[in-house]
């Protein structure tokens, strides 16, 4: 399969940078090109769904969690080259956790996703090399 530079983009800015607004960014621009496929829509929520949990938004952060769950939970395992049914059991446990935050609260915490595919790997390894690493910490990562 051949992967979009965009989706590499994102995958350097939520596993390297932990850069959930660039993650939005630049996936956003790759799900309304690709006519807004739920695939691309479910992994942009849930970096926006980590961005707001973050930055002490535990609804905005529920809301996206739940949503991206919905969204990723059809998709087959290795889907987009990924660990999708990795991701997608971490996503759905983040949700629950976020249901139940008033009650059992706990500390924020990153997700990382497991590349899969060996071209994929590759492109987002140059990737990498080309997009500069945030010299102090990410958009939004004020911990409250």
């Amino acid at each position: 399969m051949n992967y979009d530079p965009l989706y590499a983009a994102y995958l350097v800015y939520f596993n390297r940078d932990r850069d959930y607004f660039e993650c939005h960014e630049v996936l956003e621009e790759l799900w309304l090109a690709n006519d807004r496929d739920p695939r691309y829509k479910g992994l942009l929520q849930v970096a926006v769904g980590l961005y707001h949990f973050r930055n002490g938004n535990v609804r905005g952060g529920y809301k996206m969690m739940t949503s991206a769950y919905t969204l990723l939970k059809p998709c087959r395992p290795d889907e987009l080259g990924i660990d999708m049914a990795k991701l997608v059991t971490e996503v759905g446990i983040y949700a629950d956790r976020l249901a139940s935050y008033s009650t059992e609260p706990f500390s924020y915490y990153d997700l990382t996703i497991r590349i899969l595919d060996s071209k994929l790997l590759a492109l987002v390894a140059k990737m990498s090399t080309e997009i500069r690493p945030a010299l102090s910490q990410p958009r939004g990562s004020r911990r409250t």
